[in-house]
């Protein structure tokens, strides 16, 4: 008696299925790297090694915000009473125009489009035993942010992009670090 071939294809996708299942294949955003002893993480605030008035503020608390939004993790100020610190150090902040428009009464040219590059260092420490669970020295975050034609709104405009990185940036860097990739 022959199968019919809808029945044999259900079979191999079901096998080959069941043959994923231990392979280390995840939904991303689904599994956490972390040990199971961590629960909860000291965020202090980052240092700031750049020129950038209060950017290092402005990355802590979004971080802090998308670890409580995004993960089970408790977050606390203090790092005695955590079982993990999260350390970071802005390192540099670059914004650099690609692309321009030309106003056609002036025949000036200004820039439109910025990509804005953020690179940090950051460190994820177990408080008990010093162990590192987290580090890179080159979290690189990188974004395009559209600039207002208009130079009155310009500067008013100007706190929400950058609120808008902060919590880009803290999204990457949480689930970098909870996924571990």
């Amino acid at each position: 008696m022959r199968l019919p071939r809808f029945i044999l294809a259900a079979a191999a996708i079901g096998i080959l299925l069941v043959g994923l299942d231990g392979c280390g294949y995840h939904v991303a955003g689904r599994v956490n790297a972390l040990p199971k002893t961590i629960h909860t993480i000291a965020v202090p605030a980052f240092e700031n090694k750049t020129t950038s008035y209060r950017i290092e503020q402005r990355l802590t608390a979004a971080t802090v915000h998308e670890l409580l939004a995004k993960t089970q993790f408790r977050v606390v100020a203090d790092p005695a009473n955590s079982d993990a610190v999260l350390r970071g150090k802005v390192l540099s902040l670059e914004a650099v125009p690609i692309l321009f428009d030309t106003d056609p009464v002036t025949n000036s040219v200004r820039a439109t489009l910025l990509l804005v590059t953020v690179k940090c260092e950051v460190t994820l420490m177990e408080t008990e035993s010093k162990k590192v669970l987290f580090h890179t020295d080159n979290f690189l975050f990188r974004n395009e942010y559209q600039l207002s034609t208009d130079v009155a709104t310009f500067f008013a405009e100007q706190d929400p992009a950058l609120d808008r990185l902060a919590q880009e940036f803290a999204t990457r860097l949480v689930a970098s670090i909870t996924e571990a990739y």
